[in-house]
């Protein structure tokens, strides 16, 4: 499509805003802690061609590669680019590897994106336009990488994750929607921004004509199509569950594969994870059900999921590590013996119904490939949610190892971060064996 067309959503029922409100309210609750960083979040103006008054903010990390790769972060309905800045750790994972974050923000009352309006499913006009024009501006000022494009979004914003692709699947390399629907499905014809039948999942179609919807806004196209990350609670009440399986019907068929999964796997507690088109991390399309959760699925941890999934190369060391001191700064290091490893875990914060720590890996007088942790917890503590790790316990006792790119740790050096996780009971940091591959 044109540099100039773009889509817009509009508000919608009440009640729906209303749910969307509580999950925004939700999200903001948990915020990232960041690294200590001169780097800041900065409105820019005057980005170009903008027909639905949206508003840019950017995040340039300190370390910015010479050739940056770009995640469009959209936000949710009633949020703002701000609120998604703090409220997500891509800024944070943008100061370890490099990369850009562009924060786009809608201006009008319900701070809902256009998905809906023929202008911004067309490509011709509205909020797509406004964002296309913010990332040619990017681009222009930082010479992007044009093979790592990529967006991402959460509810509203995943809705308009979808739209961006399909509007501009030239321009993407791949995008990861958490609670989102298919392409056209909130598409309206009375100016509404809400499509009731698509929110309650009450639209079905054939893989076949959501695929045919992709490609009929882009006549004479041949690829390569962006690949689509999908996450999706099955008690979600906004944007009901079935939207899960139509945006999977969706982009497989775009990608003109079928809907069996060719691998699938849990990767932690209630996560049902599919994939089609492939079988190993960069597939066509990976699909996430998380059993029992809502809308409001989100959390910390999520990105460095979709970082992965986009094929993005963290196989290196972060060119920045975090160095801000934790909320609670208890860490108990191991001793690491000459060619093994040790590991220690860090509070970074608390709050009354649990605690997030990142835990760190250090290579003793010679490289590691890979690791495994173990330790037990002193008092009842467990683990409720993890991210880069796979994780199991057996009582009181921890086993972690880790999942690939993250295992490599050069001689005397230490990865830091190279996991989390979120905790109940007291924030406790017992003494960790490290095991190396």
């Amino acid at each position: 499509m044109s540099a100039t067309s773009h889509p817009v959503l509009r508000r919608g029922l009440v009640a729906a805003a209303a749910a969307l409100l509580v999950a925004a309210a939700a999200l903001i609750a948990v915020l990232i802690p960041k690294p200590a960083s001169a780097a800041q979040l900065t409105e820019i103006t005057g980005f170009g061609n903008n027909p639905s008054n949206l508003q840019m903010y950017l995040y340039v990390p300190d370390n910015v590669d010479p050739e940056p790769a770009l995640v469009v972060a959209i936000h949710y309905c009633t949020g703002s680019g701000p609120a998604f800045h703090s409220g997500t750790e891509w800024a944070q994972l943008a100061d370890q590897y490099g990369f850009i974050v562009l924060y786009p923000s809608v201006t009008r009352s319900s701070k809902c994106w256009d998905v809906s309006s023929p202008a911004s499913l067309s490509g011709t006009g509205s909020d797509s336009v406004g964002i296309k024009s913010m990332m040619d501006w990017v681009d222009a000022e930082y010479n992007v990488d044009p093979d790592q494009i990529y967006s991402t979004g959460v509810s509203s914003g995943a809705m308009m994750t979808n739209v961006m692709l399909a509007v501009y699947p030239e321009v993407f390399a791949a995008g990861a929607s958490f609670s989102g629907v298919p392409y056209t499905c909130f598409a309206t014809d009375n100016g509404s921004e809400w499509n009731s039948q698509c929110s309650g999942g009450q639209i079905n179609r054939t893989p076949q004509q959501w695929g045919d919807a992709v490609r009929a806004n882009n006549p004479g196209y041949s690829g390569p199509w962006p690949r689509m990350q999908i996450w999706h609670g099955t008690n979600d009440d906004t944007l009901q569950y079935p939207n899960f399986q139509e945006q999977i019907d969706q982009w497989t068929n775009v990608h003109g594969t079928d809907q069996t999964a060719d691998y699938s796997d849990t990767p932690q507690a209630n996560w049902n994870r599919t994939r089609y088109g492939g079988t190993g991390a960069q597939a066509a399309v990976e699909a996430i059900s998380l059993q029992g959760v809502g809308h409001n699925l989100y959390s910390w941890g999520m990105a460095s999921k979709a970082l992965e999934f986009f094929g993005y190369d963290t196989d290196a060391e972060p060119t920045t590590s975090p160095t801000d001191e934790p909320t609670d700064p208890s860490t108990t290091p191991t001793g690491g013996p000459t060619g093994g490893c040790s590991a220690s875990i860090t509070v970074v914060s608390t709050w009354n119904s649990g605690w997030q720590a990142n835990v760190n890996v250090t290579a003793g007088s010679a490289a590691i490939s890979g690791w495994t942790l173990n330790w037990t917890w002193p008092s009842g503590q467990s683990i409720t949610s993890s991210w880069n790790a796979d994780v199991s316990a057996s009582g009181s006792t921890v086993t972690a190892g880790d999942v690939g790119w993250n295992g490599a740790v050069a001689a005397g050096q230490t990865r830091s971060s190279a996991w989390g996780f979120i905790g109940s009971g007291s924030a406790a940091t017992p003494t960790v064996t490290c095991t190396p591959a």
